[in-house]
């Protein structure tokens, strides 16, 4: 279940928006992650399986995030140095790593982003409320999908849909971020948490 979080996305949680706001240009919304540094936040998530997940998330760009999760689940997501790592807080074995680029959360998290090049936006809507956004890696579609839900004025990303390469479907859906501060690069680092751990 857990390798799905970065490899798959979540269903659609309700959520209260604004009563209406114009759809997001693509420039607008690559200023807005281009601007996101450091944020945290709590987070819902929603398994293709049908359980719910929580805790909370610390996102350092570009590169790095965090996904802590609450008990009685434990578990540990963290992107650090180019690779994803699983950790199972049921098992003593070491993490599952993935190079983070083969994700499609790498999209969002990488140093400079362009949602408007190199055909990366197969999907750009509005409902009236909110702007989607459909991305994935133009050179290796196999990778998945990341779909972008954000409201505007100020602009804020509200949730995201990944979908990994065999269909299954993650849905991370965001409480209110509180941006800037300073987090530890240990916080994003897959050996020192592997030591923490004893692994």
């Amino acid at each position: 279940m857990m390798t799905r979080l970065l490899l798959a996305p979540l269903l659609v949680l309700t959520l209260a928006f604004p009563a209406a706001a114009e759809k997001l240009s693509l420039d607008a919304i690559s200023a807005y992650l281009n601007g996101l540094k450091t944020a945290q936040a709590s987070f819902t998530q929603l398994n293709d399986d049908g359980s719910i997940s929580t805790g909370t998330i610390y996102i350092k760009r570009p590169g790095r995030v965090r996904f802590e999760y609450d008990p009685p689940e434990q578990a540990l997501v963290l992107a650090g140095g180019g690779q994803v790592a699983i950790f199972d807080a049921k098992s003593n074995a070491p993490p599952e790593q993935y190079p983070l680029k083969r994700t499609p959360l790498n999209l969002i998290l990488e140093a400079n982003v362009d949602l408007a090049r190199r055909n990366m936006v197969v999907g750009h809507s509005s409902d009236g409320k909110t702007t989607t956004v459909t991305a994935q890696d133009p050179e290796n579609p196999e990778y998945g999908t990341i779909q972008l839900v954000f409201t505007g004025n100020p602009v804020e990303l509200r949730q995201w849909v990944i979908t990994d390469g065999t269909g299954t479907q993650t849905t991370v859906v965001l409480g209110a971020l509180t941006r800037g501060g300073d987090f530890p690069p240990s916080l994003f680092n897959v050996t020192v948490e592997s030591q923490k751990r004893g692994l």
